[in-house]
């Protein structure tokens, strides 16, 4: 790594000014394995993918297109617009281009900014230089045409910017929600280990749940599937339950835009929504499933059942059931679940006849004890643990079989 000292009172030339009509990459990051799903997602508001990598997708999009993103879509983490990208054969080079970029136009001056970088170049072997390189590029040319200098720190309570640096080519981004999606706001009492709000809506999307059935959630916990089920049935943006969005921290003369996105994602709701049932047999987490429900505002979408989860009461008309289950990251407690996967099989095989039943779990070993063969696995993360989304079409008299690891 090859250290310098930028001379701040050099001539900063300007790029064009940010044009928030142009058409630039934006990148929209997500958990692993949820690209896919990802994907479709971002189809079907009528964007073309550019290119799918195992955390995210490009695409081309405006600054208001993107706005319209970061509010509808439910497995997104985060969405950026770029802002420049440019030739990087080294820091000099890094700091020069960073400081052509017009900062005074989307920083305020007595504003706070957060930068994260990553970087797979020879060029350096310090993954924080190139973050301190890039402030120290933004600072030095807002003081010499502000007369001032932001705050900057790691936390996203003001504009966010994304660097990223691969051999000689970099691109810098303007992160348009800064904290991360899946912080929808509703959440307040979050339970026992709950589900991120994205990886739910991840795993009902890859269940097949378009919320034209009913959608039975037992061993609800805090209630995140079930709320994020409700949305998805309701057609409502998820993006519309928070106001923190980074991008209204910028001096970017963005509001009416942002308004205009908001009014656009609230569309109109659907008028019947098919039954949600969330039940659990603790009743602490149901008071906190529904209380959560009401913040998100689609309890009265969800009834709630206080219950053993073979006790769940089903609709009539068959749907989707969807269940939770720990998985033995406790010790001790690995004979008591393997009976639990065993009544979710038996509990399938007796009461749900007609109905799709998917079991998201991150041990294969338990998974062989519900006694029936998985129709489809799909792999995702929670948190660090990989885990797997198992599907069963639930026949009458429905096949058997042991469930096999992958």
């Amino acid at each position: 790594m090859v250290l310098f000292m930028p001379n701040p009172t050099a001539n900063l030339p300007s790029r064009v000014p940010i044009d928030p009509t142009k058409r630039a990459t934006t990148r929209v990051t997500c958990a692993q394995h949820t690209a896919p799903i990802l994907r479709t997602e971002i189809e079907a508001l009528g964007h073309t993918v550019q290119d799918e990598h195992a955390t995210g997708i490009d695409l081309g999009a405006t600054l208001p297109e993107a706005m319209a993103l970061a509010l509808r879509l439910r497995t997104a983490t985060h969405v950026m617009w770029q802002l420049a990208r440019f030739r990087c054969p080294s820091p000099k080079a890094l700091y020069k281009e960073i400081a052509s970029i017009a900062w005074e136009e989307i920083i305020p001056s007595d504003g706070y900014l957060t930068i994260r970088a990553a970087a797979d170049t020879p060029t350096i072997d310090n993954q924080m230089y190139p973050a301190l390189v890039t402030k120290d590029a933004i600072c030095d040319r807002m003081v010499k045409k502000t007369g001032r200098r932001p705050d900057a720190g790691p936390d996203r309570s003001g504009v966010c910017l994304n660097l990223y640096w691969k051999d000689d080519r970099a691109q810098v981004f303007l992160n348009l929600n800064g904290s991360s999606l899946s912080n929808r706001g509703y959440r307040r009492i979050p339970h026992h280990a709950p589900m991120r709000e994205t990886l739910a809506a991840a795993v009902l999307l890859g269940a097949g749940y378009d919320g034209t059935t009913p959608l039975v959630n037992p061993m609800c916990g805090s209630g995140t599937l079930a709320i994020e089920g409700a949305l998805i049935a309701a057609g409502r943006a998820p993006g519309l339950l928070r106001s923190d969005y980074a991008i209204l921290k910028t001096a970017l003369p963005v509001r009416e835009m942002w308004d205009a996105a908001r009014a656009e994602a609230k569309g109109k709701p659907r008028a019947e929504v098919p039954l949600i049932v969330a039940s659990d047999r603790d009743p602490v987490a149901v008071d906190a499933a529904r209380k959560n429900a009401q913040v998100a505002g689609v309890d009265h979408l969800i009834s709630f059942e206080v219950c053993d989860f073979i006790d769940t009461e089903l609709p009539d008309d068959p749907g989707h059931i969807v269940l939770n289950p720990e998985y033995g990251e406790r010790m001790g407690d690995m004979e008591e679940l393997a009976d639990t996967y065993a009544d979710i099989g038996d509990f399938f095989k007796q009461h749900a006849a007609g109905w799709t039943g998917h079991v998201f779990t991150g041990s294969p070993e338990l998974a062989k004890k519900i006694g029936l063969r998985a129709d489809r696995r799909q792999p995702f993360f929670n948190g660090s643990i990989e885990c797997r989304l198992l599907s069963y079409e639930i026949y009458a008299g429905t096949r058997t079989g042991v469930e096999e690891p992958d």
